[in-house]
């Protein structure tokens, strides 16, 4: 896969240990590698809240930042396609680049046929695909800092722990949502991995990248499919134009079918940093317990971590 190969192998000394500066380009990838680091380094994250990676081009000051660390982390599978040149030229001048997806078989990976010969790159949206993203965070930090290489394995073990909770959490409030209503709309199709992870069908206006339209057809198109299944709820997401949702809601409308907007999901960025939604268990916590309560399911009032304060639609 491109860019796998700029794994880079200058370690740090241990005799003379410096807290590590991490420079990571998601919200998704910044939060594990802190879990990860601990105390043994820094993490800036280059994107905020409601940043959309797939179009997000680097400023003059990201490409400082990403000068000035040791070490970067990005998601990988091309969903930062525009920094590709960035990466290479910090790999070209010493500095270490790693995808945090570099541990996923491609056998696990989702190749559309709208995005043929590329992946989905959306795989935190299957917490259980996401814990090896952690796995990889520890292991590239054993190689830059072998001295602290124990603590960094058994934060990663210790937050997998917590990932595994929040999957089962998942597979059972999904499959709470009565059958003929486990169907996710959403703004584009960030959430395909979450439906093959947890049974539900996923069906997005646009396509992988948010730089693709949804044309007329498909609109209409998911507009039968919400009359003729009785869908009562689509989701909106906080880092996608809600524009097509919107024509969903009014072409269902014009058919004399009421539907709403379920809840805003995160997809490809996470909450307000320093929230709860703000942490990639947070984010999956608040996507899980949204869609369950707004498609008819039942989800422990409060969510995973009873932090997320969402009561069913309609109480």
């Amino acid at each position: 896969m491109l860019l796998k190969t700029l794994l880079l192998t200058a370690t740090f000394a241990s005799s003379s240990f410096a807290e590590l500066n991490i420079v990571a380009t998601t919200g998704m990838v910044a939060d594990i590698t802190r879990q990860v680091v601990g105390n043994y380094g820094t993490v800036t994250a280059l994107m905020g809240e409601g940043v959309d990676p797939h179009l997000y081009k680097p400023t003059s000051a990201d490409a400082r930042k990403i000068m000035n660390s040791d070490m970067i982390f990005y998601s990988g599978l091309l969903l930062e396609g525009r920094m590709t040149d960035t990466f290479l030229k910090a790999a070209r001048m010493g500095k270490v680049v790693f995808p945090v997806t570099e541990l996923i078989e491609e056998t696990y990976l989702l190749e559309p046929p709208e995005f043929e010969g590329h992946w989905d790159p959306h795989v935190w949206m299957d917490v259980s695909a996401w814990s090896q993203a952690v796995d990889a965070v520890a292991n590239a930090l054993c190689e830059q800092d072998v001295e602290h290489c124990d603590e960094y394995k058994e934060n990663a073990k210790q937050y997998n722990e917590q990932l595994a909770k929040l999957h089962s959490y998942a597979i059972d409030s999904i499959a709470s949502i009565p059958e003929e209503q486990r169907v996710l709309i959403t703004a584009h199709d960030a959430f395909n991995y979450f439906g093959r992870a947890y049974g539900i069908e996923v069906v997005g206006i646009q396509g992988l990248s948010t730089e693709s339209e949804a044309g007329i057809e498909d609109v209409n198109r998911l507009v039968n499919m919400l009359v003729d299944k009785g869908i009562t709820a689509v989701f909106v997401e906080s880092s996608v134009s809600d524009r097509n949702v919107k024509a969903l809601i009014e072409g269902a409308k014009s058919k004399g079918h009421t539907v709403i907007i379920g809840g805003r999901l995160f997809s490809d960025a996470m909450g307000k940093t320093g929230t709860y939604k703000g942490t990639y268990i947070g984010m999956l916590d608040h996507n899980i317990t949204t869609i369950t309560k707004a498609l008819g399911g039942e989800a422990t009032s409060g969510g995973f971590a009873q932090k997320t304060g969402r009561k069913k639609v309609g109480e």
